[in-house]
């Protein structure tokens, strides 16, 4: 019996310090959530610090798109075309890369460029999801065409000028295609090949696509 009784004792000792942990426990947990609620109270209370990040997001989006047209920027080509060449590499794909030039005027002697916009809209209503027209910085145009080889390039050149040719009149169209590897194996060389082409096709007082000679 003085067994027993020791041993219910204990027990109930047991029982009373389980019960003072809990309530130790709950109270911390408690004073923690009053803490995070005062904090919740005073940022709500706070004025909103200067959004410095949206400015900043802003003008990079307006760094990588031409306003007049809509398209992508030069600097977005560059980005583009380094990207697309480096996944052809590992997948082994070919990448076109076409410059175009519009001119109205030609002629009766006096060739200016073209409206940039309706050139854009053009391009845009031709070229899959998966190509990159860009407006470059000297006015023509450029595209980045993935998985595509020399005769699918000029292929969306010639159906460029023929949407274009459908919606304006008086204009001339000359564009140079270049093609990894088939022509060159970085974007520099690439991009020469292109506008070596491009000169080329200039020398034709029509409509005129070249396609870069292999080095």
């Amino acid at each position: 019996m003085i067994v027993m009784g020791a041993v219910v004792a204990v027990a109930s000792v047991l029982a009373v310090a389980s019960v003072v942990v809990l309530v130790r426990r709950l109270r911390q947990a408690t004073a923690k959530l009053d803490e995070v609620a005062s904090r919740l109270d005073t940022l709500e209370d706070e004025e909103p610090a200067p959004a410095t990040a949206a400015p900043l997001a802003a003008a990079s989006a307006n760094a990588l798109t031409d306003h007049s047209t809509g398209l992508f920027s030069q600097e977005y080509f560059d980005v583009a075309l380094e990207a697309r060449l480096s996944a052809a590499r590992r997948h082994l794909r070919p990448v076109a890369v076409v410059l175009i030039e519009v001119v109205e005027g030609l002629a009766d002697g006096s060739p200016r460029a073209a409206k940039p916009r309706a050139v854009a809209e053009s391009i845009s209503a031709t070229i899959r999801e998966a190509d990159t027209a860009c407006r470059m910085t000297d006015g023509r145009f450029g595209l980045v065409l993935e998985d595509t080889p020399e005769n699918g390039a000029i292929w969306t050149v010639e159906r460029i000028r023929r949407h274009l040719a459908g919606v304006s009149t008086g204009l001339t169209l000359w564009a140079g295609v270049a093609c990894y590897p088939a022509h060159a194996f970085d974007a520099g060389e690439i991009l020469t090949q292109a506008d070596s082409a491009l000169d080329a096709a200039r020398e034709w007082r029509q409509d005129r696509i070249e396609v870069a000679t292999s080095p």
